[in-house]
């Protein structure tokens, strides 16, 4: 705990933007569930004891979308995930549902005339600043060198980083935005959607055109644990209304 109010000393706002999103599966739910919670609490607390006047928390659509199957009717900022499904959510989506459910009673009964704003971002993509890219990058990544042999049914609202990050700076300055939670996505893609929007830029490319059927996923999962974490998603369509 040890700096946290140093940090935040002389900070008029802050941005939260921190949270685990590790490429290989957790061996436990506690690898990604309290350190997003008490993460974001400590930086609450800093930010509240050093007179900050906003803190503006970077969410997900996974706290918005997950644990209540997928649908048509675009899901909005109104709804929230369910944690106690985990047959609709893995431990990230758990982390940032719990994370932010934390950030909002924390500020309802300890923040007193600090603000609170979250943005929910989707699957975020675009330039990456080095190799320590995010795990969404993966998406993408994996379409282009090879180590897909195919297109799993599988989908996400997608966003662009330089876009997140403006709407990051507009909840920070703008004076409505205080107590409110903002979805930052747009359309959804399926990854045969993604693959065609990279092979239609990249024409030399070798992208996959193949889909695989569901039952070949599944049998995949037996010998890669990652494809085995998301198999929950699969087929499931989540749009957001942003």
């Amino acid at each position: 705990d040890a700096g946290w109010r140093a940090a935040a000393t002389g900070c008029r706002s802050v941005l939260h933007v921190a949270s685990p999103l590790p490429l290989a599966n957790p061996r436990s739910h506690d690898e990604l569930v309290p350190p997003a919670r008490d993460g974001a609490l400590r930086v609450l607390t800093a930010a509240r004891d050093a007179g900050v006047k906003r803190v503006v928390m970077t969410s997900s659509t996974a706290a918005v979308c997950y644990g209540r199957g997928g649908r048509r009717e675009p899901f909005t900022e109104a709804d929230w995930s369910d944690p106690t499904d985990r047959r609709d959510s893995s431990a990230y989506e758990r982390s940032k549902i719990i994370a932010e459910r934390a950030a909002w009673d924390w500020r309802a009964a300890e923040g007193g005339a600090m603000e609170l704003a979250t943005i929910c971002p989707g699957a975020v993509l675009g330039p990456v600043l080095g190799r320590d890219f995010s795990a969404s990058i993966d998406i993408v990544r994996k379409l282009l060198d090879g180590s897909l042999p195919g297109l799993p049914h599988f989908g996400w609202p997608l966003v662009d980083v330089r876009d997140i990050a403006d709407l990051h700076v507009r909840a920070l300055n703008s004076p409505v935005s205080a107590g409110k939670r903002y979805i930052g996505a747009g359309a959804f893609f399926w990854m045969s959607d993604i693959a065609d929007v990279l092979r239609r830029e990249l024409p030399t490319a070798r992208i996959p055109k193949t889909k695989l059927a569901d039952w070949m996923v599944r049998l995949s999962a037996n010998f890669d644990p990652g494809v085995k974490e998301r198999l929950f998603e699969l087929g499931k369509e989540r749009p957001v209304s942003a």
